[in-house]
């Protein structure tokens, strides 16, 4: 057994069965993976893909238990690799973030200008996506951080740590109605065409759940996952606009920013990383220039809790700040 034979499975499996796209990606050929699969199988007297013809289609139960544990030698071997560039460059090495465009686009720009002034030798990688493609960018270690807010039920297999609040912003055209509201209220909201985020972004079910809770139908008329994307059509007279607070900028000068926060529950961002990712020191920098209150020795904690009962009150007595 060898481990580029493990990494060909792992690689087959994370591009959905495509040998093609696995070679591609691996800047090898075709033939060679399918090759080494085949030796693997052999060697260990069971099949690991199911095949459909010439073509894989799934795995076979014992692929699936098979590919998991390549998977974890996998990340053992890069916790070496990172171990060994640690001591022998602590600030040269590579840095990849999974998050969304709210993300990268509001918060991340000024953090990521501080830490490129501290480790001008670290690569930087952004990886923008759903909270599904977060998740696994994360998981299968394509990126060291994901940073979200919705479905953080799919990073159970991550230590996700509390970052910040933040609430909700109503942009309107200068002349709307709802510019001489003295207190903003959800039944004059759901009066009015809406445009906001895409279901499973940026706190969309938050805004779902403040207007289920008051009895209140929402005219939704167009999403988007980009905050400028709603901005645009805000200005083109489609609906009134619900976003982050943090994606309000001076520039929106031709709009009314209307403070919505006391319509709609906060949301939490998060930050989280593999349990058995070895953390460099740029690492743990890069999460405190992040979230300041998250220093080195909370984040050992969260990494030692992880998975422990009575985690989730690690952070119960930490004030997490409002964005």
């Amino acid at each position: 057994m060898k481990l580029q034979q493990l990494k060909y499975i792992w690689e087959v499996t994370n591009h959905q069965f495509n040998i093609s796209q696995a070679a591609q990606h691996l800047f090898t050929s075709q033939p060679g993976i399918s090759k080494q699969i085949r030796n693997l199988e052999k060697e260990l007297g069971t099949d690991i893909f199911i095949r459909n013809g010439k073509h894989l289609s799934s795995l076979t139960p014992a692929g699936e238990k098979i590919v998991a544990a390549a998977a974890d030698i996998l990340h053992r071997v890069e916790g070496i690799q990172a171990i060994a560039e640690e001591f022998t460059d602590e600030k040269l090495g590579n840095l990849g973030i999974a998050t969304t465009h709210t993300q990268s686009r509001y918060i991340l720009p000024a953090v990521i200008k501080t830490f490129i002034d501290r480790y001008p030798e670290v690569s930087l990688h952004m990886h923008q996506g759903t909270p599904m493609q977060i998740s696994q960018l994360a998981a299968d270690g394509t990126a060291d951080f994901a940073i979200a807010t919705e479905a953080l039920e799919l990073f159970s297999d991550l230590v996700m740590m509390p970052c910040f609040h933040w609430n909700r912003t109503l942009l309107v055209p200068r002349d709307h109605p709802l510019c001489q509201s003295s207190r903003l209220t959800l039944e004059e909201v759901s009066q009015w065409p809406i445009v906001t985020y895409v279901y499973g972004f940026t706190g969309r079910s938050k805004l779902d759940e403040a207007f289920q809770k008051a009895f209140l139908e929402p005219r939704v008329v167009f999403t988007a996952a980009d905050a400028d994307v709603i901005k645009t059509y805000v200005r083109l007279g489609l609906g009134i606009g619900i976003l982050a607070s943090m994606a309000v900028e001076d520039d929106d000068e031709d709009l009314v920013a209307i403070d919505a926060s006391h319509l709609f529950d906060f949301s939490t961002t998060s930050i989280g990383f593999r349990r058995k990712t070895y953390m460099r020191k740029y690492m743990y920098d890069f999460i405190e220039m992040f979230a300041p209150h998250l220093d080195r020795d909370r984040v050992d904690a969260a990494i030692a809790s992880h998975g422990q009962p009575g985690n989730d009150t690690l952070f119960s007595d930490l004030e997490i700040p409002f964005k």
